[in-house]
């Protein structure tokens, strides 16, 4: 299989659609949906009213963050010639570990408001974030994009935009699969019953962080970038290593809890 799509999904009065920003606001809805469910179910403590909000405040810190960190983490020599390439979205670009510390951001001052304990906001809103994850990363697949190495498996696939005509690891698929639709399961599950407070969190940071740097071993750094400390890490790994550490933590403290 080509990996080959028109980018743009339609027009709308000679201004074209792209399939990579549908994926965004299906992920919002999506996060919009499970939360409305999960706030009414008995002793929630959530109201639909404050997840609409809460979707509203992780959406802003999503595409902020994610944006300024795939600019400061994957781009920054770009960024030193030419600053406007920043808030040029549509080019591609966004960082999941910069839109987390953008979300991460966005929920503290979401608890400010709400008076709510900010483990209390971020354990609810993590079994919502896999959705999001899944339909980004089948934006990049639709963009081509995010390709893996050469691989003589049978379902490895052609990305024109590597430049070749080599099968590679559809390395947008794994990630959609893993944190997405696999890590989505695993938190849900988790969450449906009563935990410790850091407990979800944890959980969702371990998860992703162990899917994120696993697939990285079968992804093509970033051009620009390469392979980092010594040959051996990507930025992706690099960046993952922390979380899943956090992770770690997260999940020892909430067993004193």
């Amino acid at each position: 299989m080509t990996v080959n799509f028109d980018p743009i999904a339609f027009s709308i009065f000679g201004w074209g659609v792209h399939w990579y920003g549908i994926m965004y606001l299906l992920a919002f809805m999506g996060a919009w949906i499970l939360g409305r469910y999960r706030a009414t179910r008995p002793g929630s403590g959530w109201t639909v009213g404050q997840v609409e909000d809460l979707v509203f405040y992780a959406g802003v810190g999503a595409v902020l963050g994610g944006r300024i960190g795939y600019t400061l983490f994957y781009n920054w020599p770009v960024f030193i010639k030419d600053p406007m390439v920043m808030v040029r979205v549509w080019e591609g670009g966004m960082s999941f570990h910069g839109g987390l510390l953008g979300v991460l951001v966005a929920l503290w001052l979401f608890k400010r408001r709400f008076q709510k304990r900010y483990f209390e906001v971020v354990d609810f809103f993590a079994p919502l974030v896999p959705f999001g994850l899944f339909a980004g990363r089948m934006g990049n697949f639709i963009n081509g994009e995010l390709w893996g190495k050469p691989t003589d498996l049978p379902w490895g696939m052609i990305f024109p935009r590597a430049g070749d005509h080599l099968l590679r690891h559809p390395n947008p698929l794994y990630e959609a699969f893993l944190e997405g639709i696999v890590l989505f399961v695993i938190l849900w599950w988790f969450s449906s019953k009563p935990r410790p407070m850091m407990a979800v969190s944890g959980l969702f940071a371990i998860g992703y962080g162990v899917f994120r740097f696993g697939i990285e071993f079968v992804r093509v750094p970033d051009i620009q970038l390469g392979y980092l400390a010594g040959g051996w890490f990507t930025m992706g790994m690099l960046l993952t290593i922390p979380l899943i550490v956090v992770g770690i933590i997260l999940m020892l403290l909430s067993r004193n809890k």
